[in-house]
């Protein structure tokens, strides 16, 4: 029986139909910490709303938290069309990355820390200055110290990668790690850059940087309006992860993912057991 199938209904508050959504935060933790799949949220609670959803994953991140882990930075998440296709999901969302999630550039992965992951081709932001709701492009871009070509392994914890937008918001939008290669100058112009990631030198996902919300800039712009509603800003050190270019790649044991990115440079990381 699957933890949530054994806490049900414990999940809902006394005396109604509400989710505890403490409890939720603590399943879905519980679920990445044991690499152990769950059903998903909205299957037994189609009220959930988006809401619900970011509170459950500032509960789960707080918990961490309490384990040690510090917040880095913010991923944006379903920013391109392919991700959106690939997923069933139409809308952008966010989550946090913290200092235990960070992967070496060239280093290595262990496969049984997760579920099914996924990796996908991403750009990097590195902040300079705070920056914090509704903003310009202008004002996005002069708060960025360096871009750096990146990827983010990706685990859903709900089964067979399925879920609503509410259920995959609870789960830190499924982030589960980043690998960032060397930090460039800004002055690079990253509009409409081509992305090729390969598998053992075999071309798995290729696409442009303009696929990331038409220009990567407008996932910091998303960004910096998204934390704002919580009481979070982006502040200097923080990185951000722009959103994956193209459909995620379905990672197995053994293979080496590098990803090229025209005048951005590499990175790369590899699967091991």
């Amino acid at each position: 029986m699957s933890l949530i199938a054994k806490m049900m209904p414990s999940v809902f508050a006394k005396g109604g139909r509400m989710p505890d959504l403490e409890k939720l935060a603590a399943i879905v933790d519980e679920a990445a910490v044991n690499a152990k799949a769950i059903p998903q949220f909205t299957n037994t609670m189609p009220e959930m709303t988006i809401e619900d959803g970011y509170d459950i994953q500032t509960r789960s991140l707080a918990r961490r938290y309490q384990r040690g882990e510090r917040r880095i930075g913010i991923k944006l998440g379903l920013t391109s069309r392919a991700k959106m296709l690939q997923v069933g999901v139409d809308e952008v969302c966010w989550g946090r990355l913290t200092d235990a999630m960070l992967l070496d550039d060239g280093g290595y992965l262990s496969m049984a820390k997760y579920i099914h992951p996924r990796i996908e081709p991403e750009i990097a932001f590195l902040i300079k200055t705070r920056l914090v709701g509704k903003v310009t492009e202008q004002d996005a871009f002069d708060a960025v110290e360096a871009i750096a070509p990146a990827m983010e392994i990706i685990d859903s914890r709900f089964d067979n990668f399925k879920f609503a937008v509410q259920d995959v918001i609870a789960d830190n939008a499924s982030s589960s790690g980043l690998v960032i290669g060397p930090w460039q100058s800004t002055k690079i112009d990253i509009s409409n850059l081509e992305m090729v990631m390969t598998a053992d030198d075999q071309i798995k996902q290729s696409g442009s940087s303009a696929a990331i919300l038409g220009h990567p800039i407008r996932s910091l712009i998303k960004g910096a309006e998204m934390v704002a509603r919580v009481g979070e800003a982006l502040n200097p050190g923080d990185i951000v992860m722009a959103g994956g270019a193209t459909a995620a790649h379905a990672m197995t044991r053994g293979e080496t993912i590098r990803l090229n990115i025209q005048k951005l440079g590499s990175v790369s990381i590899s699967a091991e057991g």
